[in-house]
């Protein structure tokens, strides 16, 4: 199979469940921003020496490409292959956002984003994370998407917050306040 189709080359691309829209649509804008924080957790994956970490971050990836195939399936769509997103992974976060800051030391200001090599990975997908959580408010303002993705968006960008620390934390690379 060859990976280019020339269907895309007049600045058009397609949807899942059908339709054409162009590539600097709201949702091709979501579902693709979804896809560069996917890239860069793969980052942060490859820089991750913990193994229980690494798999949450992975678990984490697959979640992304729910999200993506969600958002590039307008809700109107009838199609089979596509599984909706779920609160059970919002709620999952929750849970090891918990879990982590039952361990880390409590903040007491701002922190600059770095440490580590991984710790610094996780903070550049969390401001990533972020831009895809306002690229895809934008796109559920113009059309109606499913409500699931917006809250794991917005509790993902706490989850990568709080998994930087939790990585710095556990290679005692200290964090480093502001001001």
């Amino acid at each position: 199979m060859k990976i280019y189709t020339k269907t895309g080359d007049a600045g058009e691309t397609g949807l899942f469940g059908g339709g054409r829209v162009p590539k600097d649509d709201l949702r091709i804008e979501a579902y693709g921003t979804v896809d560069e924080l996917n890239a860069f957790l793969g980052l942060a994956v490859r820089h991750c020496t913990s193994a229980d970490l690494k798999a949450r971050l992975v678990r984490v990836q697959g979640e992304l490409f729910q999200v993506g195939a969600d958002l590039a399936t307008p809700l109107d769509a009838r199609t089979s292959y596509i599984t909706r997103l779920d609160e059970a992974p919002v709620q999952r976060l929750e849970g090891e956002i918990d879990e982590w800051e039952e361990v880390l030391p409590p903040l007491t200001s701002f922190i600059l984003p770095g440490g580590s090599q991984p710790g610094a990975a996780l903070h550049i997908a969390r401001t990533v994370c972020r831009r895809a959580e306002r690229r895809a408010v934008a796109l559920a303002r113009a059309e109606a998407i499913n409500p699931n993705i917006l809250l794991y968006l917005n509790r993902l960008g706490d989850w990568l917050f709080v998994l930087a620390r939790m990585v710095n934390f556990r290679q005692n690379v200290p964090e480093t306040p502001w001001p």
